[in-house]
């Protein structure tokens, strides 16, 4: 009797070590793969190659020591959650010298927007891009070629969307009012319809899609000429510049609803980056910020050392000497230290819908 279930014991135990071998096995050839479709928001270099500009120090002073073509000091959220991978930053596909593409590729430029289809560099265009990439590695594929991505690395991919911010800034700079900002939303939407279907029907399924911003709370917007400040809210930052983003991330949560429903094996997690930096901003001294709604580089001074006549590294601008007490680096974009601060938050996938973390495509 005592045999018999030792041999069971044993039996088990071999079973055992055969699972945990396979999965071992499948972690080891996990590698994550993801393609990055955005604006500055994201923008690893894409604009600096694409129209061969040069953006020198002190863009890139932190960590990187030298301008990597970030529109930041340092490193931006994408960095981050591809460190917490342990993959390598997304080359910008746009970069012709030394870019390694073996875990993917970064679309998103700088000055990008849904809408129209046609200028550089739009999300559709983005997605052209992609899609030629793609049938690029394949025919070299089938031509011998080694170290590309395969028609299954491009079904396991994990699809990121970082767009908006610019749409909807485009429209308050053409003086419309709050409600015909409303009413044009939609066509926004449904291009981020378009890209999330397209990816789908060219294999992929699964998807990462962050909501913008605070766009009232931009060091930029706050120091535009206004009559009195009764549009700030308690925390000092525009409310119709941020209702206006809380009613695109509201239609943009439903759209991810309803591709959810609408896409067979398709995983699309929505991000609610929005609550997470107003969160920052309102929150600023328990981070360890001081200047929540000032810029880092720029001129000016207090209240938002922001002038449009003199932007961070336009001849005259000045910079702080520690850009971790900041949260805005140039007045649009975030320095590295709140980056970093967003991309943890982040990755506690509680700002997630669903509550599915980042690493899960990898695990899956």
């Amino acid at each position: 009797m005592d045999r018999g279930n030792g041999g069971v014991g044993v039996g088990l135990w071999f079973l055992l070590m055969v699972v945990m071998v396979e999965y071992s096995l499948a972690c080891g050839r996990c590698s994550p793969i993801l393609f990055n479709f955005g604006d500055s928001n994201s923008d690893t270099g894409g604009y600096s190659a694409g129209f061969g500009v040069n953006i020198p120090l002190p863009d890139g002073r932190v960590f990187f020591h030298r301008s990597t073509g970030r529109p930041c000091d340092g490193r931006l959220i994408i960095d981050f959650l591809c460190e917490s991978l342990n993959t390598s930053y997304l080359s910008p596909y746009l970069e012709s010298l030394h870019s390694d593409f073996r875990n993917g590729a970064n679309f998103a430029i700088s000055g990008s927007t849904t809408l129209p289809r046609d200028r550089p560099f739009a999300l559709y265009m983005q997605l052209q891009q992609f899609l030629h990439f793609k049938s690029r590695s394949l025919d070299l594929i089938k031509q011998g070629s080694k170290g590309l991505l395969n028609e299954e690395d491009f079904k396991n991919s994990l699809y990121t969307i970082d767009m908006g911010q610019n749409d909807l800034a485009g429209l308050f700079s053409s003086n419309l009012t709050y409600d015909q900002i409303v009413i044009i939303m939609p066509q926004f939407i449904a291009e981020i319809r378009n890209a999330v279907q397209t990816l789908y029907d060219n294999g992929g399924r699964n998807f990462w899609i962050h909501n913008t911003g605070p766009l009232g709370c931009l060091p930029q917007k706050l120091a535009l000429p206004r009559l009195n400040d009764s549009d700030l809210d308690a925390n000092g930052c525009l409310r119709t510049y941020n209702n206006a983003a809380k009613r695109f991330n509201a239609k943009l949560s439903s759209l991810c609803n309803e591709l959810s429903s609408e896409l067979k094996n398709a995983t699309i997690v929505y991000t609610d980056i929005f609550a997470i930096k107003y969160g920052i901003i309102a929150n600023y001294n328990k981070y360890g910020f001081v200047k929540p709604l000032m810029a880092c580089c720029g001129y000016g001074g207090a209240p938002y050392n922001f002038n449009p006549n003199i932007t961070c590294l336009a001849p005259g601008y000045q910079v702080c000497s520690d850009g971790s007490k900041y949260v805005s680096w140039d007045g649009v974009h975030y320095t590295e230290a709140a980056n970093s601060l967003v991309a943890s938050k982040i990755l506690t996938a509680e700002y997630s819908k669903p509550k599915i973390k980042f690493d899960f495509f990898c695990k899956a």
